[in-house]
């Protein structure tokens, strides 16, 4: 049994709360190696910030299609692109990005996610001109390859910074951060850049757009710059303490890699997963076009339907979070949310051309309440499958995954919209929702994090039990 005392230098900020076994405070008795800092609440602050910028400008062309294609004079596949951009750079940069994201930390990929993100956005300022939709194009390739930086540090944050009793749900807060910024991406375009006929009139709001993205992602690239910190000086948990164990030199990248593939456990979620986000994905990008077509004229409410989608994901992603840290019941509550998933996606898409909005409003709400709250649940049913691997790696595969599916139903979604309708689509994405539910059945519960944190407080109570005996002796 070990004690310790606060570390010298620690600033008022970082006071550390002594925890016992079951992280609660509790007099006379021995604490463990494990803190955990009010600072934690800062640094999952700062990340959905700056996730929320990132995810905001991912929708921002495609929510708003048709004025896109009138002002740059290109087809609507091409306004997809700059949806699509964003899953297309994650699939090779993700490799490198997870390798510093191993070996440098945390610190170093959130310097690098925000000076990035901002670059792309001043890069946008310089292109609301009809004939420059190429340095557009470019600064939103800056603003997904900092996404790269981005998408696979929920579950890395949380389980640095995280204790074992509150770590899905501070990995549920840093996907909330990503999905507000998409439901922001889904209302405020249509409001900021209206339908007008006048280009000059028409460059004159994409420039206001642009302009307040540009000056949110400087101000955050400067708050990560001066508050964001690497790591906590003491461990929140035991499982990080083991982790933290690991001399380097002890661990291969690509060692890990491929242990991650030989896991099939992992490798059936990594398929279902990419399956459901995919599906996500490709219902996001082209939600503007499926409205229009059966609501010509709504735009805004486009954008709207867009945001009922992801702000009742968001509400979906912070209960399921809040439920895992109470019961552990990944397979199960991952099992029940991808099924209904299915369903609802089944509704959404029979009730599309009813010609009622209320209806759909309703039906896309259910859609994203469980099929936007599923991310974290991926999330950490992965931690719980692969400890003790890198979460950024294991996340990072299951990113790779959503945006090669992600690829592939927005352009064959795109298709079969255009030759068959909406409907066709929509069942398009409905049977392959399904076979990622059966995949996901047959997904064993293997909870290794869990078995390393009842493992190491097992053997703390029986060194502290024996340590009793002795002094009773005396």
């Amino acid at each position: 049994v070990c004690f310790f005392l606060p570390p010298k230098g620690l600033g008022l900020d970082q006071k550390p709360l002594g925890l016992n076994i079951s992280n609660e405070n509790q007099d006379n008795r021995p604490s463990t190696t494990t803190r955990l800092y009010k600072r934690r609440w800062v640094m999952v602050f700062l990340f959905s910030c700056y996730s929320l910028c990132n995810a905001f400008q991912w929708i921002q062309y495609g929510i708003i299609n048709n004025i896109f294609m009138k002002f740059y004079n290109v087809d609507s596949f091409t306004i997809d692109w700059m949806s699509m951009v964003y899953m297309l750079t994650y699939i090779p940069f993700i490799w490198p990005v997870s390798w510093l994201l191993d070996k440098k930390g945390l610190r170093l990929i959130a310097l690098m996610a925000t000076a990035i993100n901002c670059l792309g956005t001043w890069i946008k300022v310089a292109s609301v001109r009809s004939n420059l939709f190429w340095v557009t194009m470019l600064g939103q390739f800056a603003s997904s390859l900092s996404q790269v930086f981005i998408l696979g540090m929920p579950s890395r944050l949380a389980s640095v910074w995280f204790g074992s009793e509150e770590v899905s749900t501070a990995c549920s807060i840093g996907v909330f951060g990503n999905q507000l910024g998409i439901a922001i991406g889904f209302l405020v375009p249509p409001i900021l850049v209206p339908n007008v006929d006048n280009i000059d009139e028409l460059a004159y709001h994409i420039s206001i757009m642009f302009y307040i993205t540009a000056g949110v992602a400087t101000v955050i690239f400067i708050l990560v710059v001066f508050m964001f910190q690497e790591k906590p000086e003491i461990p929140p948990t035991l499982a990080q303490v083991q982790a933290r164990s690991i001399p380097p030199e002890d661990y291969s990248y690509m060692a890990s890699i491929l242990r991650l593939l030989r896991n099939l456990p992992f490798m059936l979620l990594v398929i279902s997963y990419g399956l459901n986000v995919g599906c996500f994905y490709a219902v996001s990008t082209l939600l503007n076009r499926m409205i229009i077509e059966h609501y010509p004229g709504e735009e805004v409410n486009a954008g709207r339907i867009g945001l009922t989608i992801v702000i009742a994901g968001m509400v979906g992603s912070l209960i399921c979070g809040i439920w895992l840290d109470k019961t552990k019941t990944y397979k199960q509550t991952t099992l029940a949310v991808y099924l209904l998933s299915f369903v609802g996606m089944v509704v959404y898409a029979f009730t599309l051309n009813l010609g009622h909005l209320w209806v759909v409003f309703v039906t896309s709400g259910a859609l994203g309440f469980f099929m936007t709250g599923y991310l974290p649940l991926g999330f950490e049913f992965a931690v719980e499958l692969t400890f003790p691997e890198c979460e950024g790696t294991s996340s990072g595969l299951l990113n790779c995954s959503a945006q090669i599916f992600g690829i592939i139903f927005t352009i064959g979604q795109g298709k079969i919209i255009e030759h068959f309708g909406t409907f066709a689509g929509n069942i398009f994405l409905c049977v392959f929702l399904l076979i990622g539910t059966i995949m996901t059945a047959f997904i064993k519960s293997d909870l290794r994090r869990q078995k390393a944190n009842h493992l190491a407080e097992t053997q703390v109570a029986s060194v502290s039990i024996f340590v009793s005996a002795i002094w009773c002796q005396r």
